[in-house]
């Protein structure tokens, strides 16, 4: 799976929205959080799996299994133990059900809308027996041009299967979704000049972006699921030199640093090798949060050269070393970094860098940081049983690679088809997601 070109669409909006259920992009409670997970396989009236028992057989260890790859593995080791995939059902999946439907036009919004049908007469309530739903159907003839789609954030994906088994670039980029997460860009700015950007691509620091399953998710990310609590992440307020733990390392620390950027936000990490994560990652990243939505953030790129460490460039390619800001008289410049630390100088109010003590300044008992707007809560509709919402967060839809483009893919906003061809573009300003992944070899 290979994300391609990153395309702006519009937030679609007007729909009331009612307060039904606790998204998972919520800010994270002090016990860990359970996530009842329910994939259902499902099958057309016209198209079958080619080989049901090897997928039956996969998918408990694609979503729950004890592997570093599985979903549920995955994201506890992400979010150190704070959120849990637990499966929904003893058997850890239902399926295959037969659907009344034919396969061919990609109907995502049917198929979501006849699977929960399907589960209500088998006594499953959503949001009580069951808080996601991972819906699997086979890709033959479907002609769906991605590998996977979900509600941002919501309850939702749907996993358009080649072969036997999914693996955690598309499960995970899909529930990263789910979490909040668009689709991270990156800007380019020039030398650190944050008055003049560009936009430049993905950021291919996180999963969501062409980082693959190693790099995880990002500390933007982590802040907007409400991971980096305790102090992990800490809202600079006045000028100092702060001292980074890497991201996903063990320990405890400061590991993300939240600076006002005028009504922007300018989120700092250090990425170095940790567990499962970050082995072609290494030094300090920035990113920029518009107007305060932690999952729209773009990675900034300080480099003239279109490189990245997911195309054979040193793990520090993407790594700042001075960020300046005249408009908000801003200055940030790493003072160290290396060996799963790092330190980093910030100057507010137009405070010299230079006239700032090397040591660490006596961090503030920082409170817990979760995004600046809370997650709302979902509308479920009557006739798709689905949500589609975001935090104020812009979406983003890909383009399709060049073989998908070639092949007549599209890109667009997809609609959430009910019954009798109704359509819900949005809950309140909600969108789908289409992703256009180009299959490994």
């Amino acid at each position: 799976m290979k994300l391609s070109a990153l395309g702006r669409i519009a937030l679609a909006t007007g729909i009331t929205v009612l307060a039904t259920a606790t998204l998972p992009g919520t800010p994270a409670a002090a016990a860990p959080v359970k996530r009842k997970m329910l994939p259902v396989l499902v099958e057309f009236s016209d198209a079958s799996f080619q080989f049901p028992d090897k997928v039956k057989a996969s998918t408990p260890d694609t979503y729950f299994g004890a592997k570093s790859d599985s979903a549920a593995s995955y994201l506890s080791e992400l979010s150190r133990g704070q959120y849990k995939l637990v499966p929904a059902v003893p058997e850890q999946f239902l399926g295959p059900i037969k659907l009344d439907l034919s396969a061919a036009g990609c109907p995502q919004g049917k198929i979501n809308q006849l699977t929960r049908e399907e589960l209500t007469k088998r006594g499953l309530v959503a949001g009580k027996d069951y808080e996601s739903l991972s819906i699997v159907f086979p890709a033959q003839k479907t002609n769906c041009p991605w590998a996977g789609l979900a509600t941002v954030p919501g309850p939702t994906t749907w996993i358009n299967l080649y072969g036997t088994a999914s693996g955690i670039d598309v499960v995970g980029h899909e529930l990263g979704h789910n979490l909040g997460f668009g689709h991270q860009g990156r800007v380019k700015c020039t030398g650190g000049n944050l008055g003049a950007c560009k936009s430049g691509g993905a950021s291919h620091t996180t999963i969501m972006a062409g980082g693959y399953r190693p790099a995880g998710f990002s500390a933007p990310e982590m802040i907007r699921a409400g991971w980096l609590n305790g102090g992990a992440s800490l809202k600079v307020t006045k000028s100092g030199v702060y001292t980074l733990r890497s991201l996903h390392g063990k320990g405890s620390g400061v590991r993300a640093l939240d600076i006002a950027l005028g009504g922007d936000r300018l989120v700092i990490e250090y990425r170095h090798a940790a567990g499962n994560f970050d082995a072609k990652l290494e030094g300090v990243h920035a990113y920029r949060v518009p107007k305060g939505s932690y999952g729209a953030s773009s990675l900034i790129d300080t480099t003239t050269a279109d490189r990245t460490a997911t195309n054979n460039a040193p793990p520090n390619a993407d790594a700042i070393t001075k960020l300046t800001d005249k408009a908000s008289k801003l200055s940030v410049a790493v003072v160290s970094s290396g060996g799963g630390q790092a330190k980093v100088k910030v100057a507010l109010n137009g405070d010299s860098l230079a006239a700032i003590d090397a040591a660490p300044s006596k961090s503030p008992s920082p409170s817990p940081t979760p995004s600046g707007t809370p997650t709302p809560t979902p509308s479920a509709s009557a006739s798709t049983g689905t949500e589609a919402e975001t935090d104020g967060s812009e979406p983003v839809s890909e383009l399709g690679s060049a073989e998908l483009a070639a092949a007549g893919g599209r890109s667009t906003t997809l609609p959430l088809a009910g019954a009798g061809g109704a359509v819900l573009l949005a809950a309140g300003v909600g969108v789908l997601l289409l992703k256009r992944r180009r299959r490994r070899a």
